[in-house]
């Protein structure tokens, strides 16, 4: 289940521009550290999840595995995507803050 504020906050962020999505493109960013957070969704692949998890950690960014894909998908109006990066850091922070189920500090 996901929450209903990430999936208005994840579809603001797709329509201005700020969200990435799909393996690839996402990895690319993440190299590039033109990133201000990751989401992968719980059922992704154990492979996939272990591959972004190595590639944030290896660049300092931030990490969440949270949802299923086809909640996420849906959130966004494509299917069957696993992978998300947020560009924006105030939609990152809001989303992480969701997640997390408090304040962020700091």
């Amino acid at each position: 289940m996901i929450n209903h504020k990430i999936e208005g906050l994840l579809g603001l962020c797709m329509k201005s521009g700020g969200l990435v999505f799909g393996t690839d493109a996402c990895m690319d960013l993440i190299e590039k550290k033109k990133v201000s957070l990751v989401i992968v969704a719980s059922d992704a692949s154990d492979r996939t999840k272990k591959n972004f998890e190595i590639a944030c950690k290896r660049n300092g960014i931030p990490i969440c595995i949270y949802g299923e894909i086809e909640a996420l998908s849906n959130a966004i109006g494509k299917p069957n995507k696993a992978v998300y990066v947020l560009k924006n850091q105030n939609f990152a922070d809001e989303i992480k803050k969701i997640i997390s189920g408090g304040e962020i500090i700091g």
